[in-house]
């Protein structure tokens, strides 16, 4: 079977949905999944595989928390992964961006999530689920991952465009949610909510125009892109939304503003 691609709708998902390679994730609570979801879906926990420490949050979890959490739903080596949930895609994202951290080969974000789905007329069920686990061995990599010290190396740089997926207010520090307000110096805003079809949210706009969007802001395929947010939550959305439009260079940083602005010794830009 062909890898799936970074975003897929969910025709596309319901064309495969009987492949054995590919693993459903809901990623939510289980009280939601148990009241309804895709059929053959398996679910899990946001809090499963991020973690913190306050008031940084929003970090990858170890290896030996993820291993346990991707074995207990079935995860496989040979595994494709599609990810979805209810909250806008951002926390399916990030699951993504996780599998990614540590070298899992392939995973797909279900455009517009649960919401898109239903709205296709597509089928859902409800009730728990009992995933057959696996024997799933997580290894870090880290080729996606940009920690504070990596960015302040790097600020500055021709090849380096930084990415805030917050909201505007948050970008210039009038929503106070840190010990200070802004952005990292030389950041462009982008708020993810902004990737949505205004007509059909949260489902995507049309990706020829948020490539044009992209470039007119400057993060263009030809520089390194690092990507955050409060928690590195939405932005692994514009993360996945980026690998789709064919950018090869890209880095989330988890902790994000939490760990960035909670720092006195941290520049900042208002």
């Amino acid at each position: 079977m062909s890898a799936l691609p970074p975003v897929i709708s969910p025709q596309e998902l319901a064309e495969r949905l009987n492949n054995e390679n590919i693993l459903v994730v809901d990623v939510g609570a289980a009280g939601e999944f148990a009241a309804g979801h895709i059929p053959s879906a398996v679910q899990i926990d946001y809090s499963d595989f991020v973690t913190g420490k306050p008031p940084v949050m929003g970090l990858i979890s170890d290896s030996k928390q993820l291993s346990l959490v991707l074995s207990a739903i079935g995860l496989t080596n040979d595994t494709q992964v599609v990810a979805y949930d209810r909250n806008g895609g951002g926390q399916a994202g990030r699951l993504l961006y996780t599998l990614d951290a540590i070298g899992h080969p392939t995973g797909a974000l279900l455009d517009g999530g649960l919401q898109a789905w239903a709205n296709a007329g597509q089928p859902l069920e409800a009730g728990s689920v009992d995933a057959e686990p696996s024997n799933y061995e997580a290894r870090f990599v880290g080729d996606n991952v940009a920690d504070k010290a990596y960015i302040q190396s790097r600020l500055g740089a021709d090849d380096l465009a930084l990415l805030d997926c917050r909201t505007p207010a948050e970008y210039d520090g009038s929503d106070l949610r840190a010990a200070r307000g802004g952005h990292i110096p030389g950041a462009v805003n982008f708020n993810w909510t902004d990737a949505f079809d205004p007509a059909n949210p949260p489902s995507l706009a049309d990706l020829n125009s948020l490539r044009e969007r992209f470039k007119d802001i400057g993060i263009t395929p030809d520089k390194e892109i690092i990507l955050y947010c409060h928690t590195h939550t939405r932005s692994s959305h514009t993360y996945m939304l980026l690998k789709q439009l064919g950018y090869p260079k890209l880095k989330g940083y988890p902790g994000a503003w939490s760990d960035w602005g909670n720092d006195p010794d941290t520049p900042i830009s208002q």
